[in-house]
This record gives C-alpha cells, sequence and structure tokens, in this order.
C-alpha cells in the first residue's frame, strides 16, 4: 500500500471514529438501553438451559424473565434503599456538614491546601451531588425500557445465532462470531467477580462500621456495595460518606480519621488482592486504560457509561484481537500477563 494510501485510510478510521463517538452521544436515550439490555441478555443467558433441563421451552423463557426481574427488583431495591437514606441522612444533619466544611476551609486557606467547590464553596458541592442523584434516579428510569428490550430480545438469540452461523462464509466473520461468543463468556465472569467482589466489600464496610460503632452500618455496607461495581473511582468515593458521618458522629478527628483509614485498607485490599485473584486473566486492563475508558464512557453515557466502563472497552479489546489490521490496539489495552 503506497504511502497516500496509508494515510488517506488513517484520516478516514480517525473521521470514523469521530462519527461514531457523536452518533453514540447524541443517541443516548436509544443505543444506551440498547447496550445495557445485551449485555443482561448475555449475563442471564445461561440461566435458560439450566431451566430447560427443569421445565418445557416455552415455560423456561418466563422463567429466565422472572429470575431476571427478581435479581434487578431486588438489585434497584438496595440501590432506592441505601440512596434515600444517605441523602435523608445528609439533609437531617446539613449545618453540621456546612461547619466542617467552613472549619476545612478556613484551616486549608491558612496552609495553602485547595478547597473543593470553588468560590461558593459548600452550595457548589450540594448542587454538584443533587445533580449526580438526579443523573442516577434518570438512569433507573430507563429500566422499563430495558426491560422491554430483554423480554423481545431474549427468545430471539437462538435463532439470530443460527442465521449468523448460517451467514459464515468466510474466515472474517467466523471471526466475528468467535469474537462475540468470547465477550459473552468474559462479560457472565466479569458479572459474577463484581458481585461477588461486590458482596465481600459491602460485608466487610458494614463490619468495619460496626465495630468501630459508626451509625448506619448497613448503609455505608450498601452504599459500597453499589459504588463497587465501578471500578477505582467508586471504591474512592464509597470512603467519603462515611468518613464525612463519622465528624457528625463523634465530633472531634481522630475517629473520622480511624474511619477513613479502615476503609481505605479494605479497599485497598480488595481491589489490589482479592478482585485480581478471582478474576485472573477474565477481562483484565491496566490501571491506566480503565481509568481512561471510565473518564470516556462517562463523559459519553455519564452514569451509565461508567458502569459500562469496562465491559464495553474489553469487548472492544476482543473484537479488536480477533483481526491482524486492529490487533495493535488489544496489544495497547490490555493488561500484559
Amino acid at each position: 500500500m503506497s504511502p497516500p494510501d496509508t494515510i488517506r485510510n488513517r484520516l478516514l478510521g480517525v473521521i470514523s471514529f469521530v462519527v461514531v463517538v457523536a452518533a453514540l452521544k447524541w443517541s443516548y436515550e436509544v443505543t444506551m438501553p440498547l447496550v445495557v439490555a445485551v449485555f443482561v441478555i448475555a449475563a442471564a443467558w445461561p440461566i435458560k438451559p439450566w431451566l430447560e433441563k427443569l421445565l418445557p421451552e416455552s415455560v423456561s423463557y418466563a422463567g429466565t424473565i422472572l429470575a431476571l426481574f427478581l435479581i434487578l427488583a431486588g438489585f434497584f431495591g438496595v440501590i432506592y434503599l441505601a440512596v434515600a437514606q444517605v441523602t435523608q441522612t445528609f439533609a437531617q444533619n446539613h449545618e453540621q456538614f456546612r461547619s466542617i466544611y467552613e472549619n476545612y476551609s478556613v484551616w486549608a486557606a491558612e496552609r495553602g491546601l485547595p478547597v473543593p467547590g470553588g468560590e461558593s464553596g459548600y452550595d457548589n458541592l450540594v448542587v454538584i451531588a443533587q445533580a449526580v442523584f438526579w443523573e442516577l434516579y434518570t438512569v433507573v428510569g430507563y429500566l422499563g425500557f430495558v426491560g422491554i428490550l430483554v423480554v423481545m430480545g431474549l427468545p430471539e438469540i437462538p435463532t439470530l445465532a443460527k442465521k449468523l452461523r448460517e451467514q459464515v462464509n468466510a474466515q472474517e466473520n467466523q471471526e466475528l462470531i468467535d469474537a462475540f461468543e468470547e465477550m459473552a463468556g468474559k462479560f457472565r465472569q466479569y458479572i459474577g467477580v463484581t458481585v461477588i467482589t461486590s458482596l465481600i466489600t459491602g460485608a466487610a464496610s458494614a463490619l468495619w462500621a460496626f465495630t468501630v460503632g459508626l451509625d448506619l452500618a448497613l448503609i455505608w455496607g450498601l452504599l459500597n456495595f453499589l459504588l463497587n461495581f465501578i471500578p477505582v473511582i467508586g471504591n474512592i468515593l464509597g470512603i467519603i460518606p462515611p468518613t464525612l458521618y463519622a465528624f457528625v458522629q463523634f465530633g472531634d478527628v481522630t475517629m473520622p480519621l480511624v474511619v477513613f483509614a479502615g476503609y481505605a485498607v479494605l479497599q485497598l485490599a480488595i481491589s489490589n488482592v482479592v478482585y485480581p485473584m478471582l478474576q485472573g486473566r477474565g477481562m483484565a486492563m491496566p490501571p491506566v486504560a480503565i481509568i481512561v475508558a471510565l473518564l470516556f464512557w462517562g463523559w459519553l453515557w455519564g452514569i451509565a457509561g461508567a458502569l459500562l466502563a469496562v465491559p464495553l472497552t474489553a469487548a472492544l479489546i476482543i473484537v479488536c484481537r480477533h483481526f491482524k489490521s486492529t490487533a495493535w490496539i488489544s496489544s495497547m489495552l490490555a493488561r500484559d500477563d
């Protein structure tokens, strides 16, 4: 291939990438629920073959959908309980948190340290928190749309897979099908490991709060269970609310530091020891790639993008690895084991 052709192809690749990103951001209301539905179907599909051993095929679909409904209802019930309780707690102690912020602002200004919130200070932080909670409820509001897509799409999977296999006439097509099958398997592994580590994180967080006498131990456990689904950033965010609440409950600096240190040790141990041990080579990516993925997908789709950042990026890595022309992208993003 001549140099002009190479330059032209690279420019076309850059333009195509920009167009695809713009289309994904513009079509958020449609593409985000669609992608979530695909991931839900991929994660839930093993339930159906298991039910088929016990029930007729038509009943197994209904059983799979019912199982999904119960799982999602429980998951979003936990979200509602944790977010509602944390919001109520911080609202009831609004003035105490403002006082803590103002004291920190004076202490930080004397030492030349940054003060979060900018010139408007505490009110800016409240506005940001409200915006985050509102976006979270907006994402939850798409659950109905996702449910419809899952109910309609689940019975079509065997037919679609059969048609795709019938259309395989070249190795390129076979590589694409192999990539899809690998993505589904790796995503199920990712969900399983993430759920296990989230349960461990939530239980350990609640136990630590109970041990040091911090109120709302169960709520801090539920909150850290949920935030663990957002890699890296979620682990950091999970430390902040219980530490801030410790200032209100204990009224000194010593116990909040103890609470902070305990949560920091727990998060570091689970993130750097337990999670890699369970995950293995499933969807392993270097920390820098995870941070970049979180920033990119978070910018693109907000909280939903942050939740899907790792599986979406891992899917891209898998697809790129199956084709010679894009194998270099997979090499750059994947972790060397």
